[in-house]
């Protein structure tokens, strides 16, 4: 954490130690990320969260849910993406790296009490384990609508599908159309899906570039149906050579009942060569007068503290 004219302000990286792929979320009032363990594959067998009640100061939960425990996974699990429903948690994972069909692996759940866990395997076998339309059967972000429609965006490759979720978060709807698999791929992108809703347009945002490179970056599009069509509008998230580069792979983060939002993202700092060197970092996101996102400014110093106690009242 760092003090910016007297106020506390989080600082950037935002938590200690390597991690990527971060999914920020708000339950029962606090603040959490949820993060990959950014090491070489086969040393990413564990997921650690973190919680906060003002976006300063982390506490760490270890081991919320460790390969161990889910009884296929034989190969680097990350990319994390949970959501609360019915006072459970549904914690969404890519697992094995498949790179084909005759590969088992690709996106399993896991289901909690609590937000910290510990999560256990909910089917013994992955949710989706194929490929589909093309896109690789991992990075899932789970996006549940206002509606209470529930879906999950998922895919690597350069190719992106959506996926409705059943009531029982652990199995999947077909939409009216009958189809399963919706292909939603927009213009470049490669992997790291997510979504976002706001003044009812749908924001769909995406990673670029390579992950191990200092072009990976995050673009964006709008639509009116969560489905759909996303034409690209260009990019918010990049590389700055007087920060760091790689940025990329981010969830978004909503103060309850304000326009207040923070992008939550990894990036290398300057001068590491290590592609698994990657910390995550928060920032303002701000929409301009006509709707769109503006341009994000990567910093050291984070964001000021913004305490839970703070928010609006229901």
């Amino acid at each position: 954490m760092s003090e910016d004219n007297g106020g506390l302000k989080s600082g950037n990286p935002v938590l200690e130690g390597w991690y990527a792929d971060p999914e920020p979320r708000i339950f029962d009032g606090k603040y959490w990320i949820y993060p990959t363990c950014s090491a070489p594959y086969d040393e990413q067998t564990r997921f650690d969260a973190f919680s906060s009640d003002d976006l300063v100061h982390w506490t760490k939960s270890e081991r919320i849910l460790e390969m161990s425990s889910v009884s296929w996974a034989r190969r680097a699990m990350w990319a994390p993406s949970p959501v609360e429903r019915n006072g459970r948690y549904y914690y969404y994972f890519a697992a094995n790296d498949i790179q084909s069909d005759a590969e088992y692996g690709g996106i399993g759940v896991a289901v909690a009490d609590r937000p910290e866990g510990p999560y256990r395997d909910a089917l013994g076998k992955p949710l989706i384990d194929r490929f589909v339309n093309g896109a690789q059967p991992i990075d899932p972000h789970a996006f549940i609508d206002e509606d209470g429609s529930a879906y999950l965006y998922y895919g690597g490759w350069g190719h992106c599908n959506v996926v409705r979720l059943g009531e029982d978060m652990i199995s999947l709807n077909s939409f009216e159309d009958g189809e399963t698999f919706k292909e939603v791929t927009p213009e470049q992108f490669v992997e790291g899906p997510c979504m976002i809703k706001r003044d009812g347009k749908y924001y769909f945002m995406w990673s670029e570039g390579g992950w191990g490179e200092p072009d990976y970056s995050v673009a964006y599009a709008i639509a009116e149906s969560p489905a759909g069509p996303f034409r690209r509008v260009g990019k918010i998230l990049q590389q700055d050579a007087g920060v760091a580069t790689s940025a990329g792979h981010h969830g978004v983060l909503q103060i309850p009942g304000t326009d207040e939002w923070y992008i939550v993202y990894h990036r290398r700092p300057l001068s590491r060569t290590d592609r698994n060197h990657r910390v995550v970092c928060i920032d303002r996101m701000k929409f301009a007068a006509d709707g769109s996102i503006e341009s994000v400014q990567m910093t050291f110093e984070g964001v000021a503290a913004r305490p839970t106690s703070g928010w609006p009242a229901e």
